[in-house]
């Protein structure tokens, strides 16, 4: 029980974050985008906090032998890079610039007044679950 109220925890606090950040709001992100346009670089601050934060974190946390709540961590293994990867990251990148969306800011924005947002989270999840059915491995 307590797994899953740390899970609620932070993920309300993450959604929240995203909210104040701005990340929440399409146009941002596509001003972010718009480096040739309209550009609007604050979003490389929520980035930058977001790598600093993460960097001193995971120094700290991988000192433990194992984390609170898990019997071990889970860290990825994979150190190369193959089509695949950069295929997903070209079409994970051309949906981000085209609706301003991405998979965190999306989910916190689901309760939002913003229908698109509630054409483009169904949308997400059936692309995961295509993604299962195409690559079973992963299951």
């Amino acid at each position: 029980m307590l797994k899953l109220f740390v899970c609620l925890l932070s993920g309300a606090l993450f959604g929240v974050g995203l909210a104040l950040a701005g990340m929440t709001n399409p146009i941002k992100v596509q001003d972010f985008l718009d480096i040739s346009g309209h550009w609007d670089p604050s979003l490389a601050f929520v980035m930058g906090g977001a790598v600093a934060v993460t960097v001193l974190a995971f120094a700290w946390i991988l000192k433990r032998n194992k984390p609170w709540l898990a019997e071990r961590f889970y860290l990825p293994s994979a150190v190369k890079l193959d089509r695949k990867l950069v295929a997903g990251a070209a079409i994970f990148g051309v949906g981000w610039g085209l609706t301003g969306y991405c998979p965190g800011p999306a989910i916190a924005s689901v309760l939002s007044a913003n229908s698109e947002v509630w054409l483009f989270v169904p949308a997400m999840l059936m692309g995961g679950w295509l993604e299962r059915v195409i690559n079973p491995r992963h299951k």
